[in-house]
């Protein structure tokens, strides 16, 4: 979520989305990871169960800061970016995809093995010409490696 932070606040200027929100909503986007863990399709936990664990977290986390407008702000970036119903969620989302080739990247280069599978799992998923174009550079930088 750091890395997805510093992405948003340096990407160019996009028409219509607001950039202290995006990253405020990377920060916050896995919030409920935190208590729940990061599930996967893998882990055999159907979408709705996924969906109530992680609302459940987010209700929680919310409580423990009190409530508030802060809380409140916390909850509404949190479901904005799960229901992906903003130009910021789609940047968002493109963000943690990004980032997440981008560490397969990494790990591939420093330990030698293949993580193709993160790269097709996020084959044509992009939303938004940056998250795109960024993509498409740690592609091309994986394949010189290659």
């Amino acid at each position: 979520m750091y890395r997805m932070g510093l992405m948003a606040l340096i990407a160019s200027d996009i028409p219509g989305v607001d950039r202290d929100k995006c990253v405020k909503m990377a920060i916050v986007h896995d919030i409920a990871e935190a208590i729940v863990g990061d599930i996967t399709p893998s882990d055999g936990v159907s979408k709705e169960e996924k969906c109530r664990r992680e609302q459940e977290a987010l209700d929680h986390m919310c409580k423990v800061l009190g409530g508030g407008s802060r809380a409140k702000e916390i909850a509404d970036l949190w479901m904005e970016y799960e229901a992906n119903s903003s130009p910021e969620a789609k940047f968002v989302k493109d963000l943690d995809k990004v980032e997440m080739i981008l560490q397969a990247l990494e790990y591939e280069n420093e330990q030698g093995k293949d993580l193709n599978e993160f790269f097709q799992s996020t084959a044509g998923k992009f939303q938004t010409e940056t998250g795109k174009a960024w993509a498409v550079e740690i592609s091309s930088r994986r394949r010189k490696n290659n």
